[in-house]
């Protein structure tokens, strides 16, 4: 997620849909889904084409699956028949149960307590709420009704299992949550008349002056819960908010608006939240520390005032987004993720001393200082900064120099930027704006190192890159500084007509003994190409492609890009590919010497992604044709190279068992025979 990489992308078919959420196996590493309700579908991280996964279509219609990490996942049925997978994949077209009649599912959890995975749902039906809580190694369904509450309703659930007790938390209409103690039962044969379960008041959220419009509860330890929802003030428009309450004493911790708005929905996970704030997936770490009386009390004077500011702003420091507060420890996901401390801030640690100034602050204040003092200032910053926050440092260091930058096109400190980048472990989530900076500056060098050791730049930016690069004269790269070290050991130029050849083949790889192998005849042009012709590009250019090649991608959102590329230059990148690939294939272990040399299967993705964004285009235009019928014949040669080699393998294995049962100090002469 820090990363902002997608790692696998799967697809239905047109007309086929999700019906309820994908959940990963623990215990065997497999994806789980459900389409169109009944059709069970499990595949594996390295599977490519959904359809080919495995299918099962099931008697029932799924309601959701629960993946418990100890207890394997467990399919529960709108029905409200539970299975686990193992015994559901024994017999998918197994009778399920209808145990609900017309009730509707609202809410379902699954939890362990013990070795004991146990299944919570909830349903409804005319306005009554029911509870249902089943142990699954037990055959038992246990079933409860919940307490009417007048002129209010539940609008979410949340629980967890405690001592053999069931906690269930309900969010109700009237802007309050109720708590349900539910015991876990022994299973008894005797059938049990249906209990109506109390519950107690835990939280109000109606504050005069101001109402939480909760939509989404979760719960985080015995004494906390996050809650999502708006907030509403008379006379003003609902705003949005993620709030974290202490149970136990009944206070507000803290609070964070979400101006871009949210789906309604709240996850956590590990000490992380999970919301979509705005277009963007946004991650919040906390720390829910010991719940004391001190800190309520203390926040509960805080909240006092009645003003919505009582309600802590994370973002302290609103000036710019490169500012982060490390003294509390606060960034925002995604441009960095969060952390917040839910004990209560005391009024010493909110005054700033002079002395000692955040990471933020001091940026603010260094804000229209010179050039001199401000990278002065910075180099210091990045000297002395604490190594837990030392990488978050540097990012806001780089943030601000390009912040700087964008404000005064005049100013570019590039060697200071190229020093950080190649001494620093940075990422580009750390600092966004710098390649974007570099492609407008056209630094070369720099953006080379940068796709070099950024493990996490957007396909619109790598494509840019591309582009760039391909753009620029050669002219003009004679003149910049840029590594070859990728380059400098197989790469063959023309100067004044002059091949100059720094490439040494080294297994006796020829054009003419592929051809005596394979029956076919390769053209004059692949014979000379591969016998050492020119590269198409030159030394630098070479190289800053080289970086390209390199970059980590997703081919699904890296194709729309390359598409807007255009023909003349997918043609010369496709030659130059073209010319990697037979440099390749020229060496035994087809492993181009050098140092960050792309490797074959490095150079073939990247052909078949440009062919498959550019073939209409390229079989229309007479200068690409040619290409593509070398290339085409090429590697149908190779293919039958191969083929031939896969022929004989089984002599040459039994060549290679001969060689280890024969006699080390016997001299003989054999004759074998390949049929």
């Amino acid at each position: 997620i820090s990363d902002q990489k997608p790692l696998g992308c799967w697809s239905l078919k047109h007309g086929q849909i999700l019906t309820c959420p994908v959940v990963c196996n623990f215990e065997t590493h497999e994806y789980i889904a459900v389409h169109d309700d009944k059709v069970l579908r499990i595949w594996k991280n390295e599977d490519i084409n959904l359809d080919k996964a495995f299918k099962a279509t099931l008697s029932a219609d799924v309601y959701r699956i629960h993946s418990l990490p100890d207890g394997g996942p467990v399919v529960l049925f709108r029905g409200g028949g539970v299975r686990t997978l193992d015994v559901l994949l024994e017999a998918p077209q197994q009778e399920i149960e209808n145990v609900i009649s017309d009730e509707v599912i609202r809410w379902s959890g699954a939890f362990m307590e013990g070795q004991q995975p146990v299944l919570i749902f909830t349903t409804e039906k005319d306005g009554d709420f029911f509870v249902y809580v089943q142990k699954l190694k037990l055959s038992r369904l246990h079933k409860y009704k919940l307490e009417q509450q007048e002129s209010s309703k539940p609008l979410c659930f949340t629980a967890h299992i405690t001592n053999q007790t069931v906690t269930l938390l309900c969010l109700y209409s009237n802007d309050s949550v109720y708590q349900i103690l539910i015991p876990l039962q022994q299973d008894t044969e005797e059938e049990e008349e249906e209990q109506i379960l109390s519950k107690s008041l835990v939280l109000n959220f109606s504050v005069p002056g101001t109402v939480l419009k909760g939509t989404s509860l979760v719960v985080l330890d015995k004494d906390h819960v996050a809650v999502l929802g708006s907030l509403a003030v008379p006379g003003k428009e609902p705003r949005e908010c993620l709030s974290i309450w202490n149970t136990k004493f009944q206070t507000l911790q803290t609070s964070k608006e979400l101006p871009l708005g949210t789906s309604g929905q709240l996850w956590c996970y590990e000490e992380k939240f999970f919301l979509i704030h705005g277009k963007v997936l946004t991650v919040i770490m906390y720390k829910c520390e010991t719940s004391s009386l001190a800190a309520a009390v203390g926040k509960l004077k805080d909240s006092q005032n009645l003003d919505v500011s009582s309600f802590v702003n994370w973002n302290t420091l609103e000036d710019e987004e490169l500012v982060v507060s490390f003294q509390s420890q606060e960034s925002v996901a995604l441009k960095g993720e969060s952390k917040m401390n839910l004990r209560s801030r005391r009024s010493t640690v909110a005054k700033v001393q002079p002395e000692t100034l955040s990471v933020g602050q001091l940026l603010l204040k260094l804000k229209d200082a010179s050039t001199y003092v401000l990278e002065t200032e910075l180099r210091q910053l990045m000297s002395k900064a604490p190594t837990p926050d030392l990488q978050a440092t540097i990012g806001c260091v780089v943030t601000a120099l390009t912040d700087r930058c964008k404000r005064n096109p005049k100013y570019y400190p590039q060697n200071f930027l190229l020093e950080i980048v190649e001494t620093r472990d940075l990422s580009y989530s750390l600092c966004p704006d710098l390649m974007a900076v570099a492609l407008e500056k056209k630094d070369m060098h720099l953006l080379q190192i940068c796709l070099e050791r950024f493990p996490d730049i957007p396909e619109e930016i790598i494509y840019a890159c591309l582009k760039a690069f391909l753009s620029i004269s050669e002219a003009h790269l004679q003149n910049i500084d840029v590594d070859l070290d990728s380059v400098i050991c197989y790469v063959d130029v023309e100067f004044d007509n002059k091949e100059v050849k720094t490439e040494i083949v080294e297994n006796g790889f020829s054009a003419d003994m592929d051809q005596g192998m394979c029956g076919t005849k390769i053209p004059k042009e692949t014979q000379s190409r591969s016998n050492g012709e020119s590269c198409p590009v030159g030394l630098q250019k070479a190289a800053l492609l080289n970086a390209v090649l390199h970059s980590a991608y997703t081919e699904t959102f890296l194709l729309p890009h390359l598409k807007n590329l255009p023909a003349q230059q997918a043609i010369l990148f496709l030659r130059y590919l073209y010319y990697l690939y037979v440099k390749c294939s020229e060496k035994v272990n087809t492993t181009l010497p050098g140092i960050r040399s792309p490797t074959i299967n490095q150079i073939m993705d990247w052909m078949c992604l440009l062919l498959d964004a550019h073939f209409t285009v390229m079989v229309m235009l007479p200068e690409a044709k040619e290409l593509l019928s070398n290339l085409h014949k090429f590697v149908r040669a190779q293919v039958r190279f191969y083929s031939e080699l896969n022929k004989i393998e089984g002599s040459l294995r039994e060549l290679q068992r001969l060689n280890h049962l024969r006699e080390s100090q016997t001299y003989s002469i054999e004759v074998l025979e390949i049929i």
